[in-house]
Parts: structure tokens; C-alpha cells; sequence
């Protein structure tokens, strides 16, 4: 019993303070547990995957722990991450380095239970506080910083799967440095139970900085140009004499969807944000009723101008990773 806590218990309190961190509660709940399932599940695929490798390649143990499960478990937790990602679950670094620690969390405590009850192994409880606070860390850390890697690299444009090049390289070489055990056992577990708590530290804090920033900057745009669209002043504007410009290139029609489309995806934007401060502040938020009604009328308006719309309407609106992100928070 004193095993088992020992061996599971650090990474769910890590997950927890983790958690517990993200101030702008940018981490929905439900996927969160998701998450945590998927490393689970991963973990025991992971051990079928292992077995079937092992028995092709005919390597040692030593020589498999260090240049093959690496990588098979590294990719098993990556899909699930990269799954999130492509759902626009995850927007900044700050729920990256959560969702990726809570796969990696999940996975070192089904592999910890694995080991306690069904390997038949036999261990001093030094095993397992080296398990708990050493290879379970790990797990979880290296999940994290492999989402990390990538949406900072989908933040600079980057194609989601040339991001997740860097960091699934990460992430395996951390793994598998782990296992060669370069170090003595208690000073790499020592230095895994340090080094991930300032990075994460570090990471939250710098990312904490970028978040204020991209909601100061893109508040003052999103009001001033709503502001103008809803006096009748946006013609004046450069905005303005661009979607006046689109007339020579589009039907009456399209022209008025794709301004309905752009005031429309300013409100749901600010009310985003809005959601975003009172979630700071620790103030509860209330339902608007006609939410649900916008994002049907937004969904209907995409569909209706299409490709071509949304195209035209890049100059004004950067549809990039976060503004479906943004979206997909209400």
C-alpha cells in the first residue's frame, strides 16, 4: 500500500499544482480527464506495442529500454496531444504544458500499476519513491514539453506536423537519456523532481506575460473596429475601403455575409476575452442566452461564404490556430 502511494501520488499532486497554476483557466476540465484516460490507455497499448517490437528485433532489455520503447511511448502519448491540437483544444503554452503533463501523468500511473500488481516484481520501496518522483515525472514532462515545442512553433506559423518534428526529438531523447541512467539513480531523480517545477515555473510565468499582451493588443483593435462598425463609420476606415474594395470581386450578397461574418467574429472574440479576465479575477461567469444563437448564425455565415470568404477577409482577420481556438471556448 505505502508503494503504491509512493509511486503514484507525486505526479498526481504535480498534475494538480499544475493545474491549479493556470490562473486564466484556459484548461477545460472534461478534457483534462481525457487526457489523463488517454495516457492510461496509452500505457497499456505501449506495452503491447513493446512486446511485438521486442520479439521482431530480438534486442536486450537494456538496449530496448534505451533506443526503442523511448520512442514508441513517446509517439503513443504525442497522438493524443496532437489530437487536441487539431480540435483547437489547446491555445497557448500554458494549457499545452497541462494537457501534455496530465497524458504523461496518466501513462507513468497505469505503467507504476502495472509493475506493482501485475509484473509480479518485487521491489524495495526506494524503487518506488525513484518511480514516483523520478520516471513518473519524466513521463509527465516529457508529454508536456512535447506540446510545448509544438504550439509554440503553430503559434510562429508553422505546420503542426513540421512542430511536432522538434519536439517528439525532445521528448524521446529525454526519455530514453533517462533510461541509459547516465547519472547516479538519486541525483537523476533528484534533478527530474527540480529542473521540471522551474521550467514549468519559468514557461507559466513568460506565458503569463504573452497572454496579457495578446488580449491588451487585441482588445483596443477588436473594440475600436466593432466601435465603428456599429456607428456606420468603419467606410472611413482602411478596414472600411477594403470591403468596399471587394464589390469589383464579389456578389452584394457574399459582400454583406462576409461583413456579418467579421462583426459577428468580433463579438464572440471579446466575449472570449471577456470570459478569459472574469475567469482571472475569479468572478463567475454567466450564461448569455443568445450565445448559442451566435455561434449557429457564425457557423451558417462560414459555410455560406466558404473558402473564398474567408480568404478575402485574411487582411482583416488572421484565421490562424488561436482564432478557432478562441471559437471553440464558448
Amino acid at each position: 500500500m505505502v508503494a503504491a502511494l509512493v509511486s503514484l501520488l507525486p505526479v498526481v499532486f504535480f498534475l494538480t499544482g499544475l493545474y491549479l497554476l493556470d490562473s486564466f483557466k484556459l484548461v477545460a476540465r472534461k478534457w483534462l480527464i481525457y487526457s489523463f484516460a488517454w495516457g492510461i490507455v496509452g500505457a497499456q497499448l505501449a506495452w503491447v506495442v513493446n512486446t511485438a517490437v521486442n520479439q521482431v528485433t530480438a534486442l536486450d532489455y537494456q538496449q530496448f529500454i534505451r533506443y526503442v520503447s523511448p520512442v514508441t511511448e513517446e509517439l503513443i502519448k504525442a497522438s493524443f496531444i496532437i489530437f487536441l491540437i487539431s480540435k483547437r483544444r489547446i491555445g497557448f503554452t500554458i494549457d499545452a504544458a497541462i494537457y501534455g503533463f496530465a497524458v504523461g501523468a496518466g501513462f507513468a500511473l497505469a505503467e507504476n500499476l502495472h509493475l506493482l500488481f501485475g509484473a509480479g516484481t518485487d521491489q524495495s520501496l526506494m524503487v518506488w519513491v525513484l518511480r514516483g518522483f523520478g520516471t513518473s515525472v519524466m513521463h509527465g514532462g516529457g508529454s508536456a514539453l512535447f506540446a510545448i515545442v509544438v504550439i509554440a512553433g503553430i503559434q510562429r506559423e508553422v505546420h503542426p506536423a513540421v512542430a511536432a518534428i522538434p519536439g517528439l526529438v525532445i521528448a524521446v531523447i529525454l526519455h530514453s537519456a533517462y533510461n541509459h541512467f547516465l547519472l547516479d539513480l538519486y541525483l537523476q531523480t533528484m534533478l527530474i523532481f527540480i529542473l521540471f517545477p522551474l521550467i514549468f515555473g519559468i514557461t507559466f510565468y513568460r506565458a503569463g506575460q504573452l497572454l496579457r499582451d495578446w488580449m491588451e493588443i487585441e482588445l483596443a483593435t477588436e473594440v475600436r473596429l466593432l466601435g465603428m462598425i456599429k456607428r456606420g463609420e468603419l467606410a472611413g476606415d482602411r478596414a472600411g475601403k477594403y470591403l468596399l474594395s471587394l464589390k469589383h470581386h464579389c456578389s452584394p450578397e457574399m459582400i454583406l455575409d462576409i461583413y456579418c461574418y467579421l462583426t459577428l467574429h468580433l463579438e464572440l472574440s471579446l466575449l472570449v476575452k471577456r470570459n478569459i479576465l472574469l475567469k482571472e479575477a475569479g468572478i463567475q461567469l454567466f450564461e448569455r442566452q443568445d450565445v448559442s444563437d451566435k455561434l449557429k448564425e457564425f457557423s451558417t455565415l462560414r459555410r455560406r461564404i466558404g473558402v473564398t470568404g474567408i480568404l478575402a477577409l485574411q487582411p482583416l482577420l488572421k484565421m490562424r490556430h488561436r482564432e478557432f481556438w478562441k471559437i471553440n471556448q464558448l
